[in-house]
């Protein structure tokens, strides 16, 4: 579980980073939770955008994705939203 200050410094590494993965109509299966899954081991932090054809809400997406792959999720705005995982290998982002 993060702290306020963790997830404030979270939130602002997030600001500098772009989408990397789209949630579609197709929703979440697993090879998409794999995908988000390696991404998280390299980067430890990703942004994800919820498209407009979507049947699942950016909070949605995120509980989901967050509660499959044990990810904390940083930020959900409008139809984006940040999750955050420590890398099992080489953690890189040090947190306060």
């Amino acid at each position: 579980m993060l702290t306020g200050k963790q997830r404030s410094y979270l939130r602002s590494l997030g600001n500098n980073i772009d989408s990397i993965f789209h949630v579609g109509k197709n929703g979440i299966d697993d090879a998409f939770l794999k995908q988000i899954d390696e991404a998280l081991e390299a980067r430890e932090i990703i942004k994800c955008n919820v498209l407009k054809n979507s049947i699942l809400t950016s909070r949605e997406a995120c509980d989901i994705i967050c509660e499959a792959i044990n990810a904390e999720p940083v930020q959900v705005i409008g139809n984006r939203f940040i999750i955050y995982r420590q890398s099992k290998e080489k953690p890189s982002i040090k947190l306060p």
